[in-house]
């Protein structure tokens, strides 16, 4: 987008947290808490996401909900935050990361979106993510990071021009590798790709197809965690502490 200005925070974009799913692999753990809400020391998850966030600059965010929606619809109306906007919408039933974005498209407002899975913290650079995009001829932009262990995730290959070559299946003792941190900065053109489509999955039925229509955003060895797991989540707090203070 030839004439863009720079993205240098994020307080004109609009960020979506992905937050609908069970949480199946860490429902014996977590029981009738939903994910955005796990204890994560002494702060629930979500406090940690929103306060990354707004480390950043963030001042609205969309959490688009399913599974026991109304204890994170509680606690945000009982935990409100200087300067920014939380929205919630609940889906009716579950429908899947691309259903869930098709469900909240309306109220995405800003040029440049982020979407987030409600469920990674990943200590990169946001806004530069979101400025790639804004300078960008592609759909969207992919934030990519370097894991020792890439087989647990599903390696990410990048073409020779910056964009994704392709999404390959999670495979064991696959090493070292880039893998999808769950995190894109979306053009309107993104939006009207989910919107074109029935898919439910977005990784799956609509950018595994063509996935040349996104940028890759290469952070490198930066420290990300994914916390639907009883072992991660039990490591998060530490993580993300050390993460904090490096």
């Amino acid at each position: 987008m030839s004439g863009s200005s720079i993205v240098s925070d994020l307080s004109n974009i609009d960020i979506v947290v992905l937050a609908g799913g069970l949480g199946i692999r860490i429902q014996a753990v977590l029981g009738d808490t939903p994910k955005l809400l796990a204890p994560v020391g002494e702060f629930t998850y979500l406090d940690l996401l929103l306060d990354w966030l707004q480390g950043f600059g963030a001042r609205r965010v969309i959490l688009s909900l399913g599974h026991l929606a109304d204890k994170i619809v509680t606690y945000v109306d009982e935990h409100p935050r200087a300067g920014m906007e939380i929205i919630s919408v609940i889906e009716p039933e579950p429908m899947g990361t691309a259903g869930a974005l098709r469900f909240v498209r309306n109220q995405v407002n800003t040029d440049v979106a982020l979407v987030m899975n409600g469920d990674s913290w990943i200590d990169a650079d946001l806004a530069a993510l979101c400025n790639a995009q804004a300078h960008s001829e592609t759909a969207g932009t992919l934030l990519c990071v370097r894991v020792e262990d890439a087989g647990r995730y599903g390696k990410i290959e990048i073409s020779d021009n910056g964009r994704i070559a392709g999404f390959f299946e999670k495979q064991p003792d696959a090493g070292h590798g880039l893998i999808n941190a769950g995190v894109y900065a979306f053009s309107k053109s993104a939006w009207d790709m989910i919107a074109a489509s029935d898919g439910r999955s977005l990784e799956r039925d609509i950018f595994a197809k063509q996935p040349d229509c996104l940028a890759a955003f290469n952070a490198g060895d930066v420290p990300f965690i994914d916390i639907g797991t009883p072992e991660s989540l039990a490591q998060a707090a530490s993580f993300i502490c050390a993460a904090n203070s490096s």
